[in-house]
């Protein structure tokens, strides 16, 4: 295990902006963002990423925390590693999803490892492990796919193994969710307990009740309207990786769409959600590392890990789940239709907020999982 700071070089950083600033657009006779990215948008995002970014604040933002990188089963793995005023008592792992990363989380670091700095009690403190899912950012680009349920092998040997946590609490979203899953399945003796933003474990056997067919439906339709992507990148990534070299913008709009298409918007703009810079941001955690193709990987690793484990894994580690309710992509189940495949113990229905929680509610989400952290782990 070794120290890690972010460098962005000046001639980089300006090689990419030269590339945003030369793409040429092509004329599109769909806007808006029912056809993908709205043009529009787009275009006032390359303005923003040069005109208007200041690219060392955000790298300065970026090596705010203590950072690592450790070899783990042979592949190197970045993570941030904050302890905080636990003092180890009680380690969080929190895994990011796709298309963000590990600065998913930056809003909420701070309080969740720091409480008494904020009014709160050190006692709900965690020491926070937030690693780069592989291939992501600054982690290894594998050899060869990898999925999340080896991902969560990788993860329980760098919690108990690199960083010697006999036991401990892990949370996610997104692909986060299906890692943090596996965990409590996989490695329920260290893991105490998980906390998701998303069910992905399902049952195979359809939902009995009104409730759940109407659910069951309408996550069918939201497969057909938003999951295009995903067929793409767990069957055929080749083409859209060498589409996608070199084009900076075009990785951004590939992956400005989910931001869009799964966030709870309420009417806004996509921006006044998230923040131009903060989408910036991350789209260059993408970008400078050059992890935009190898994180398209991730999902052929996963279908060939085998889909129909997530109707066929149970996981009876304590679970508790923070229902948002615009999640467009996977929105929250019925209760007793997850609790055949979870051991739910705690189910908190949230007033707003969608797929990225962290990012667009830090506060309910902060709250939830220090609640959680509470029950769990007192």
């Amino acid at each position: 295990m070794r120290e890690f700071a972010i460098e962005w070089r000046d001639d980089d950083v300006r090689a990419v902006l030269d590339r945003v600033a030369a793409t040429r657009l092509p004329q599109v006779p769909v806007s808006g963002w029912d056809a993908g990215c709205d043009p529009a948008f787009l275009e006032r995002f390359r303005a923003h990423w040069l005109g208007a970014y200041d690219w060392r604040a955000a790298l300065a933002d970026l090596n705010r925390y203590p950072q690592f990188i450790a070899e783990v089963d042979g592949l190197d793995i970045h993570f941030l590693h904050v302890r905080g005023e636990s003092e180890g008592r009680r380690p969080l792992l929190l895994t990011h999803g796709w298309p963000g990363s590990h600065y998913e989380f930056f809003a909420v670091i701070e309080e969740l490892a720091f409480p008494s700095r904020f009014g709160g009690k050190p006692d709900d403190a965690f020491d926070l492990v937030i690693p780069s899912l592989p291939g992501y950012a600054y982690s290894g680009k594998p050899a060869a796919p990898i999925g999340p349920r080896g991902t969560a092998k990788l993860w329980n040997t760098l919690m108990t193994e690199v960083l010697g946590y006999p036991h401990y609490l892990a949370q996610g979203g997104d692909w986060g969710s299906i890692v943090t899953s596996f965990l409590g399945a996989d490695h329920a003796g260290p893991v105490r307990g998980i906390h998701l933003n998303m069910l992905p474990f399902r049952s195979p056997l359809p939902p009995e009740d009104e409730a759940g067919k109407q659910w069951l439906a309408a996550g069918a339709q939201t497969g057909i309207l938003y999951s295009g992507y995903s067929h793409l990148q767990m069957t055929k990534p080749n083409p859209l990786a060498f589409m996608a070299a070199g084009n900076p913008l075009g990785q951004a709009a590939w992956i400005l769409e989910r931001f869009h298409d799964w966030a709870d918007l309420g009417g806004r703009e996509v921006d006044e959600v998230f923040g131009m810079d903060h989408l910036i941001t991350n789209a260059m955690l993408y970008v400078m590392p050059e992890s935009f193709a190898s994180s398209l990987y991730y999902y052929y690793g996963f279908a060939r890990e085998g889909l129909a484990a997530l109707a066929t894994t149970r996981c009876d580690t304590p679970t508790a789940y923070a229902a948002f309710p615009g999640d467009a992509l996977m929105a929250p189940p019925p209760r007793n239709f997850a609790e055949r495949m979870y051991n739910i113990t705690r189910w908190t229905p949230m007033p707003r907020g969608g797929h990225f929680a962290a990012m667009e509610q830090p506060r309910l989400f902060l709250d939830d999982v220090r609640a959680w952290g509470r029950e769990i782990w007192p």
